[in-house]
């Protein structure tokens, strides 16, 4: 079973996804306590510490023999829910990222993102890194809601493979993909207990008013009450607003596939923070499994 390190771990997403997928969780490391606490109190059989990846050495990371080394570096520099300028030190992270991975010599690896880091600088910063230490990479955009989740939610992963060919991942990822988005419905049924729910737009151009009967946009680090003043958008699933309400903290944990007694401890700016943060666990198990069938040779 192929022992796994996850660097910027947060609450478990995409640690607990490789776990369902069969592999074998030995460490994780997060900057954030908050995010480790939760983290600690459901993945059981192994350790997230709190650490800075600055401070984590390779020789430490050497220290639990991983066959593969995951993580998704934080995404602010680049996201377009952030300032998306790489100058601010996030995106560095990309690069510290690589440069551990490549210092442990891992036989594979993991690296998440959103979208946009493919107009980014850093990024091929780090795919040059990888690919001066001999790995082989597959870069794909996955839309999670073809992916087994109920969210419109695409994804960057770039895959790894030490002495690999370039691409050995890409058709399998793609290619399996479902073609019909799933809805909340489809994933959760009637679990909510209501049709319509209100999930506040970056802007009131945008509508913010979505029913069940379709994927979820993305979920982020920010949940609002319906404001008072809220004017029906054109493209709103109801204009009744007595059917609509936000949906609770909980509640966007399980459109991130989130198990239903997965444990959040915490204030609600934190959770809220943590779960935007997350990579859905349905879509970590996807990448999980067919990164595991390739491993066994299917």
């Amino acid at each position: 079973m192929p022992r796994v390190v996850d660097l910027f771990c947060g609450c478990g997403g995409l640690s607990l996804g490789f776990q369902n997928a069969g592999f074998h969780m030995v460490r994780a490391f997060d900057h954030w306590d908050k995010a480790v606490n939760v983290y600690n109190a459901n993945l059981k059989g192994h350790e997230a510490e709190i650490k800075d990846v600055y401070d984590l050495t390779v020789d430490y990371i050497k220290r639990f023999a991983p066959d593969i080394v995951i993580g998704g570096p934080p995404c602010q520099d680049y996201s377009s829910a952030g300032q998306q300028d790489e100058t601010k030190g996030r995106a560095d992270l990309t690069l510290r990222y690589a440069e551990l991975v490549c210092g442990v010599g891992v036989k594979w690896f993991v690296m998440e993102n959103v979208d946009r880091i493919l107009k980014s600088e850093t990024l091929y910063k780090a795919i040059n890194q990888f690919e001066k230490a001999g790995y082989g990479l597959t870069g794909v955009v996955l839309d999670a809601s073809k992916c087994g989740v109920p969210q419109k939610r695409k994804r960057f992963f770039l895959i790894g493979e030490l002495g690999g060919r370039n691409g050995f991942l890409e058709n399998s990822l793609l290619q399996d993909q479902k073609k019909k988005s799933m809805t909340i419905r489809d994933y959760l049924g009637d679990e909510f207990g209501i049709e319509y729910y209100y999930r506040h737009p970056r802007s009131y151009a945008r509508r913010g008013i979505f029913s069940i009967d379709e994927p979820s946009p993305t979920v982020r680090g920010v949940n609002r009450p319906v404001p008072n003043t809220y004017k029906i958008h054109s493209g709103d699933a109801t204009d009744d607003l007595s059917k609509v309400r936000s949906l609770t903290t909980l509640e966007r944990a399980r459109i991130q596939t989130f198990p239903r007694d997965y444990i959040f401890q915490g204030n609600k700016t934190d959770l809220e923070q943590m779960i935007g943060n997350a990579v859905p666990v349905e879509l970590a198990s996807y990448v999980g499994r067919h990164l595991m069938g390739y491993i066994n040779g299917d």
